[in-house]
Parts: structure tokens; C-alpha cells; sequence
């Protein structure tokens, strides 16, 4: 693959085991560049695993993967070099501040004067305060260094492994937030999580993986437009409402309601037209919806049964 590929990313039937158990079980995607790729699962499903195999921090048991045209088993340091990289249990050294440890993955990023701007510029973004010890932060205060160093000296690619863990709405609002401003500059964005909303707000794909296999790769506007959307609404004053005004319109369910009629809960499959149409004859304050697609794909692939996976110390 060489620097001009479309992909940045190339993962071919890559396996990874330990011992008798199977971390990724062959595995086949791609990561175009300039995208926010989404990669989806829950604790144990083997996002950590690939994602460590892609910076050869682990060796996979078989199959290929390239990363801007390298090898990480041959040329690590040129991967490593490219990316930035938010691992998904982030250890630091708790004896020293937190000015020190950015200074330090300065260090490794060459020392620039670029680099050392843009932490301070991240840092006040995220309201990390730099004179503290890292062993008085709180856990999300400690994410926040991860953040930094990841993003600090603009690399071309991102590894960023469930980088809202610990973090409260507002920080991780910002989180989402540079995440769109990088890729707008052109950077691609390996975005790793367990959480539904998260990679449906930033992720133009998203690939679901389920005890080490991959078990969809798609748009992610496609998997959202896929199932129903949830819509609340509430009303200026108590209304009566029937389910069989909605019997004309197919695809359209009344929910719940509360017992004064002032707001009900539909779902929608298909067009809003109908639902649209039923409510133009009640005095509507508020309307909210929600895509449900892509939940439904996730929970579809993975049901009610427990993730052999999530009983190994493996990710």
C-alpha cells in the first residue's frame, strides 16, 4: 500500500490468540484516510487487541495489517511515529506533575515548539490544571493527559481506545469536538468505544466486532436510517389521543403516555409523515427524536447472550 492509497488502514484475516483463547478471530477491514472510523463493542470484544497490533505493541498469531503503507512488525517506529495514540487503561507516573509528564511526551515527539504550544492550548481547553501531581487527579483528570499527548503534536493518524472513559459531559463534549476539528484537517481518527451515541455522533463508518470477529462494517447513516426513531412530544395542554388514529398510518406505534395527556412517546418505522400529520390537531410544544438504527443493529448482532470475551483479561 503505498502513501497516496485511500486506505491508511488495511487488516486482512488478522487472528490473535492466547493460548486456547482467541482475541480476534480474523478480522478483514479498512480505514480510508481523512475518515472518523468507528470501531464498535463491548468490553472484551477485541478492540483493544487490534488496535495494540496495529502499533506493535503485540505480535497478531496470523494475517496482515498495514498502517500508511507499513508494516508495524517491520517499521514500528515509522508507525508509531504517524500516529497518536489514547490507550484504553492509561498508566502514568503518579510521583510527578502533570507539567512533567507532557514535557516528557514532548521529549518523544521531538521537542518542538509547535508541540509544546499545542499542549498548552489543549490543556486550557480541557481545564487541566498542569502544576498538580498526577496522583491527586481524579481519573478523569488523568484521561485528560492521555488526550494531550495524543493530540498535541498533530499526528496524521489517531488510535484513540474509548477516550470519553472517566470524563464528565462537558469534557467529553470537547473530546467530540476536536475529534471533528482534526479530521476537517485533514487527519483520519481510529475511534474505538462502547458507546452507542458517541460513534454515531462522529464517525462516518463504523465496524461492529463481536468476540473477535467483525460482524458488520457500514455507513454509519445507513445503519441509523436502518430501524425505528423514537419521538417525544409534548403538549401545551392535556389531549386525548386514540391508537386507532394512527391505524391509517403503518410504521407508527404509541408508546407510552402519562395520565394527564400532556406528552406521548411513538415509534417510528419508515416515514414521519403519517405521525406528523396525526399531531398537526393537538397543540405540540415540544417534538424531540432519536435515532434508534444503529443501536438495533448492535443490539441485534449481540442479543441477550453474554460475550465469552468478556470474561478474559484480554481486550
Amino acid at each position: 500500500m503505498s502513501e497516496d492509497s485511500p486506505s491508511i488502514i488495511r487488516v486482512k484475516n488478522l487472528t490473535k490468540s492466547y493460548g486456547g483463547f482467541e482475541a480476534l478471530r480474523g478480522i478483514d477491514f479498512e480505514v480510508q484516510r481523512g475518515e472518523v472510523f468507528g470501531f464498535l463493542g463491548p468490553n472484551g470484544a477485541g478492540k483493544t487487541t487490534a488496535i495494540r497490533c496495529m502499533l506493535d505493541l503485540i505480535r497478531p498469531s496470523s494475517g496482515s495489517l498495514l498502517v500508511a503503507g507499513h508494516d508495524p512488525q517491520r517499521d514500528p517506529v515509522a508507525v508509531r511515529a504517524l500516529c497518536g495514540y489514547l490507550p484504553g487503561e492509561l498508566r502514568l507516573d503518579e510521583n510527578i506533575t502533570v507539567s512533567n509528564a507532557l514535557s516528557f511526551f514532548r521529549q518523544l515527539r521531538g521537542g518542538t515548539t509547535a508541540c509544546h504550544r499545542r499542549a498548552d492550548v489543549l490543556s486550557e481547553r480541557l481545564e487541566l490544571d498542569t502544576t498538580s501531581k498526577i496522583k491527586n487527579l481524579s481519573k478523569g483528570n488523568k484521561q485528560k493527559i492521555g488526550i494531550v499527548s495524543a493530540f498535541m503534536h498533530e499526528p496524521e493518524l489517531l488510535l484513540l481506545d474509548e477516550p470519553t472513559s472517566g470524563l464528565d459531559p462537558l469534557v467529553q463534549k470537547t473530546v467530540m469536538e476536536l475529534v471533528a476539528e482534526v479530521q476537517q484537517e485533514g487527519a483520519t481518527v481510529f475511534f474505538s468505544s462502547h458507546v452507542l451515541s458517541e460513534v454515531q455522533a462522529v464517525a462516518g463508518r463504523v465496524a461492529i466486532i463481536r468476540g473477535g470477529r467483525i460482524v458488520e462494517v457500514s455507513e454509519t447513516s445507513e445503519l441509523s436510517a436502518r430501524g425505528t426513531v423514537e419521538v417525544r412530544v409534548c403538549f401545551d395542554g392535556p389531549v386525548v389521543f386514540e391508537k386507532d388514529q394512527l391505524a391509517a398510518f403503518p410504521g407508527v406505534k404509541l408508546i407510552t403516555s402519562d395520565l394527564a395527556g400532556r406528552f406521548m412517546e411513538f415509534s417510528v418505522r419508515g416515514s414521519m409523515d403519517g405521525l406528523v400529520k396525526c399531531l398537526a390537531a393537538y397543540p405540540v410544544a415540544t417534538l424531540e427524536t432519536r435515532q434508534c438504527g444503529l443501536e438495533e443493529v448492535f443490539h441485534a448482532h449481540y442479543g441477550k447472550e453474554q460475550e465469552k470475551a468478556t470474561n478474559s483479561p484480554f481486550q
